[in-house]
């Protein structure tokens, strides 16, 4: 099935469920969508995918960045998956994958990739994010390796019609042998066509870096965002709006940044994990900045 085809024939089947009197919420807000990572719920996840997606449509979040891809979509198969997100009227925006150098899963860069992305085209998704490297993972060989690795993913991600992305935590700001920080390396040594940047502004905020700073020297670079907010002194995760981070700031300059799509995203919580996306979904809704 052509691309094309099946964006048209997924589009026609939200219509049916909507006409059929879908009760789940629509987002509030005229100008995006709500988008959530589901890390934050893998918890509930592991327990029930439905109910998990239920749950998170009835709170107005339409578009989901998955993860664990690894031939399967949390155990279903990809026409299981789709009739789950047909069923709760959400889409799949964004795929992590990790890179496969120390682990040689399914659905990694180096491991079963072009299946991954067929599989990923098939469910609609726009983006593939490289998204972790493991700690035995980050040496100065595989470092100098990763450019490379992520132009040839993503030329085969391109040749789908999607996109690749790599995904920060705070190790990429750290300083590689006579080279600067791996995440300059990655921008300065990869094609600014095939991989672009999807920036973890709690991580950047963590290493003590300046997102405003990437945005001015690589504009269009960062079409995908993980928003998440950082307590002060103990520098934990907590819920967006009960942290340091300056969203107003970051947000008056994403068409520098080339904002396309943001995730909340919350790795760790002191409460139930749905309160803490009830808490930041409430700021959120309380600030237009966000749009």
């Amino acid at each position: 099935m052509q691309r094309k085809d099946f964006i048209r024939l997924s589009s026609l089947g939200l219509l049916g469920l909507y006409s059929c009197g879908m009760t789940y919420k629509k987002n509030y807000h005229q100008n995006g969508t709500l988008g959530i990572q589901l890390y934050t719920v893998r918890d509930a996840l592991t327990a029930d995918p439905e109910k998990a997606l239920e749950k998170l449509a009835e709170m107005g979040f339409t578009d989901l960045e998955i993860y664990g891809y690894n031939g399967t979509f949390f155990g279903r198969t990809g026409n299981e998956f789709r009739s789950i997100l047909k069923n709760t009227g959400q889409r799949v925006v964004s795929s992590h994958h990790t890179t496969g150098m120390a682990h040689p899963d399914q659905g990694t860069l180096l491991h079963g990739w072009e299946k991954a992305v067929e599989d990923m085209q098939d469910i609609g998704a726009e983006y593939m994010v490289c998204s972790y490297l493991f700690p035995e993972e980050r040496t100065s060989e595989n470092y100098h390796k990763l450019p490379d690795l992520l132009n040839t993913a993503g030329t085969v991600v391109r040749k789908a019609g999607m996109q690749l992305a790599y995904h920060n935590h705070d190790f990429e700001f750290e300083r590689m042998d006579g080279a600067g920080n791996v995440y300059d390396f990655i921008l300065e040594n990869s094609s600014p066509e095939l991989v672009k940047m999807e920036l973890d502004l709690y991580w950047i905020a963590k290493a003590g870096l300046d997102p405003l700073t990437y945005f001015e020297q690589y504009p269009g670079r960062f079409p995908l965002w993980h928003v998440k907010d950082m307590k002060a002194g103990t520098k934990d995760f907590t819920e967006i709006g009960n942290g340091t981070i300056d969203f107003k700031t970051i947000f008056e300059k994403k068409k520098q940044a080339g904002l396309k799509h943001w995730f909340l995203e919350q790795d760790f919580s002191d409460k139930d994990i749905f309160e803490s996306i009830t808490i930041s979904k409430k700021y959120i809704q309380n600030n237009n900045y966000f749009y």
